[in-house]
């Protein structure tokens, strides 16, 4: 009897913490029916071996009134851990995936500042960006950003739903003397902190991505200007190649140019300490080397030496445009490898913009030496057509003169005063050409000191009272402001050849356009006439000068009617 308790079944035990759940129902479902099978089987037996049937009655109560409520009951308790454990699971499991999603989030805000900066154009659009995406990814209130330079922006996020005047700030360090200042509804936490330091480390990357974007568009806007405004060829290169080696820090720099033979010469040869090399120099084998590839190389130790003496590094940039080789560019320096992190397209693309400020340098060199050839057969035919004749005019008459000196005094004394008149206007007209072929150096004076010497130099020479007004902002390219000059000088100088003018008046006002007005009192023409000719000094005729303005982008009128003055006017584009 006794015995009996020792054989009731109880639960299985526990599985080991690493077993499932659905392992441990499984096996508790497989092994918990027989097991109670043939518990009961055997005190069914042992109980029915009782001699005393009393005895066997108050076994069967003793047995299933207390062994069937325990086992019910740990049953019970343990279907109950079960269903806690699963609820816990699921706890954890719901925690899990918040965390998951705010992580997601975060990391979506940040790959979206990533993309954010590097698309922004300009500083001041990095430091907004970058503002803004560090108040979305890091969940603050309010976000300030100032980067090194002193340039800053200020970004407010969503206002906490609980209002509070309390915000918990963090500071996180920029280096170079920048912050990214954060204020929260709530305490920071560690991860935010992280996270707050990672967003600092992708704004100085975008920030220095920017400035290196500027710089770059500043030395093409500086290259861009050099092949706009020099037509000498050697400062044109000596302005590029410095901009180049400025990019890479390097020491010497060497232009070898394409003569009409296709042969490389040295053209331009500099260094920290000024120009250096003889121009005309055959190219090395490195320089010619570069030409034949079509691309950019990086020189060994030996080619750099045969280029730059003393260098153990250079690299070469051909000059290509359509209508084939222009040069090559080389930068050399006294460190050994130098260039192998050099940014090269960028290199490569002035180079690209020195061929055309190569091509123009020349073309602007072939105008000139036409522009000489015919400025000398004009002041040839000149002297030959005027002042020649004329003189040659007077010594006839002067032969006369001697002729008649006894004869007819009286008509001896009139062709003397006819001949000192010719040659006093021939006197005047010789000291007009001198006046109109004086050089004038606009680059050194600059148009508004210019025109103003030219107009009272012209008053002076020609008799004439002229009167100048300037007003407004008046900024020409160097090209726009030669071409205005230029007008200016043919117009007074038509003035001085025809109008029989007392007073001009010039006006030089600058507003959206640029606009020169010449205007005298004198004859005046019918333009209709005289639109197709060439001004009797050889100079420009007013169709040459309308195209001259045209070509520029400006506009070109001349008004004017037969003994009521002419007006010049030309209107040039802003720079």
């Amino acid at each position: 009897m006794m015995d009996t308790p020792a054989a009731l079944p109880s639960p299985p035990p526990p599985a080991p913490r690493g077993v499932p759940l659905s392992d441990r129902v499984q096996l508790v479902r497989n092994v918990l029916p027989p097991l109670i099978v043939l518990v009961v089987a055997v005190v069914e037996y042992t109980i029915a071996r009782l001699p005393d049937p009393r005895a066997e009655v108050w076994a069967h109560l003793l047995f299933y009134g207390l062994v069937g409520p325990a086992v019910t009951f740990f049953s019970v308790e343990w279907i109950a851990e079960g269903t806690r454990a699963r609820e816990r699971a699921e706890r954890e499991l719901r925690e899990t995936y918040a965390q998951l999603s705010a992580s997601h989030e975060r990391l979506r805000a940040v790959q979206e500042l990533m993309r954010d900066l590097t698309d922004a154009p300009d500083m001041g659009a990095v430091v907004e960006v970058a503002a803004r995406g560090a108040v979305r990814a890091t969940g603050a209130a309010h976000a300030t950003l100032t980067v090194p330079g002193g340039l800053s922006s200020s970004a407010t996020g969503e206002p906490p739903a609980a209002a509070t005047s309390e915000l918990y700030p963090l500071r996180v360090g920029i280096p170079g003397g920048g912050a990214l200042a954060l204020h929260f509804p709530t305490p920071p936490t560690p991860e935010t902190e992280a996270l707050a330091q990672a967003l600092a480390a992708e704004v100085v990357t975008g920030v220095e991505a920017a400035r290196q974007r500027t710089l770059d568009l500043m030395t093409l806007y500086s290259v861009d200007q050099s092949i706009r405004a020099e037509r000498n060829m050697r400062r044109l290169l000596a302005r590029v190649t410095r901009n180049m080696a400025e990019r890479v820090r390097a020491g010497a720099r060497a232009a070898y140019l394409s003569d009409q033979d296709g042969v490389l010469r040295l053209e331009y040869a500099g260094q920290a300490g000024g120009e250096s090399g003889s121009s005309g120099a055959l190219a090395p084998p490195f320089v010619a080397r570069v030409a034949q590839a079509g691309t950019p190389l990086v020189a060994s130790a030996e080619e750099a030496a045969e280029v730059f003496p003393g260098a153990a590094s250079a690299v070469g940039f051909p000059m290509r445009d359509e209508e084939g080789l222009v040069g090559v560019l080389v930068l050399g320096d006294a460190r050994p490898g130098a260039f192998e992190e050099a940014r090269l397209p960028l290199l490569a693309l002035l180079a690209s913009q020195a061929a055309l400020g190569v091509r123009n340098a020349r073309a602007y060199l072939y105008s000139e030496e036409l522009a000489i050839s015919d400025e000398r057969a004009r002041i040839a035919r000149e002297i030959h057509d005027g002042v020649a004749q004329s003189l040659a005019f007077c010594a006839l008459k002067l032969d006369v003169v001697a002729r008649q000196l006894h004869t007819d005094p009286d008509r001896a004394e009139e062709e003397v005063r006819a001949a000192t008149g010719l040659l006093r206007e021939q006197i005047r007209e010789v000291r007009r050409s001198i006046f109109a072929l004086r050089p004038i150096d606009l680059e050194r004076y600059g148009l508004l000191e210019t025109v103003r010497r030219y107009v009272e130099d012209f008053g002076q020479q020609n008799g004439v009272r002229t009167v100048l007004n300037v007003s407004g902002d008046i900024h020409l390219a160097p090209g726009d402001e030669a071409v205005v000059f230029r007008i200016l000088q043919e117009s007074l100088n038509n003035v001085a050849k025809h109008a029989r003018a007392r007073e001009v008046t010039v006006t030089l006002h600058g507003g959206r356009n640029v606009t020169l007005r010449v205007q005298d009192d004198g004859a005046g023409f019918d333009p209709e006439q005289v639109s197709g000719r060439v001004s009797s000094a050889g100079g420009l005729g007013l169709m040459q000068m309308r195209e001259r303005v045209e070509s520029r982008g400006g506009s070109y009128r001349v008004l004017s009617s037969p003994g009521h003055g002419t007006v010049v006017e030309a209107e040039m584009p802003q720079a």
